[in-house]
């Protein structure tokens, strides 16, 4: 499983925001997402939940496996 496609559709939401374009001074895609993420479009918001919750994911799939052992 990878989160890979989420984490795309999430730089592409960010780069196309207001956040990015119209600030001035002018933003980082990162900084968006760590410092503004409240100014992100509802879909990028969604993206990012998604994209946390898919990493979330992957982390107790390893739990689970290294339990196993």
């Amino acid at each position: 499983m990878s989160c890979k496609g989420i984490r795309e559709a999430l730089a592409q939401c960010i780069m196309r925001s207001d956040c990015v374009l119209k600030s001035d001074p002018p933003r980082s895609p990162q900084e968006c997402l760590k410092e503004h993420h409240e100014e992100l479009p509802e879909e990028c918001q969604l993206l990012r939940k998604s994209f946390f919750e898919c990493k979330r994911g992957m982390l107790d799939m390893r739990f689970v496996a290294m339990s196993s052992i």
